[in-house]
């Protein structure tokens, strides 16, 4: 019983840089971290589609999570790392800089996304974490690719 509880006010995350800024997403919807292998461009993707790689015989699209946040591109170097993830029922790798940790957090204290932050920010992070004196935004995955775009997938 004590689990239950546990699990219905706590929640897991898999926190990641990128550049000088941490996110999270959560660990539920994580399939894999895996190590940054060069993607296939694809014609007429949107910037912040790197393009697509073959993950055990699947072909998994690579969204530069930086770029679509809104951040400049950066080139990717073998210590960027891709977050194999569920969105939306498809898969789809996340470049990042940087996997750091896993956060177990209580549900409260997640903040919401402050109301100065624009329309587009709130689309793209579902709250705020104050730990430690640093600031993590959580990734509402769930937002991330356009519909159609998911139906591609």
């Amino acid at each position: 019983m004590k689990d239950l509880i546990r699990t219905d006010s706590m929640r897991e995350l898999v926190a990641f840089r990128l550049g000088s800024q941490e996110f999270c997403v959560d660990i539920m919807s994580v399939r894999d971290l895996r190590g940054w292998t060069p993607a296939t461009a694809l014609p007429h993707a949107p910037t912040y589609v790197r393009g697509v790689i073959n993950l055990r015989g699947a072909v998994l699209p690579i969204v530069d999570l930086g770029v679509r946040l809104g951040f400049p591109p950066s080139e990717p170097t073998a210590r960027h790392v891709i977050i194999v993830a569920e969105i939306g029922g498809k898969m789809v790798g996340l470049m990042v800089d940087a996997v750091s940790d896993i956060l177990i957090v209580a549900r409260s204290d997640i903040q919401p996304t402050p109301d100065v932050a624009s329309d587009m920010a709130k689309t793209f992070v579902d709250g705020v974490l104050a730990l430690e004196g640093r600031m993590v935004s959580v990734i509402a995955l769930r937002n991330l690719l356009p519909e159609q775009e998911q139906e591609a997938a």
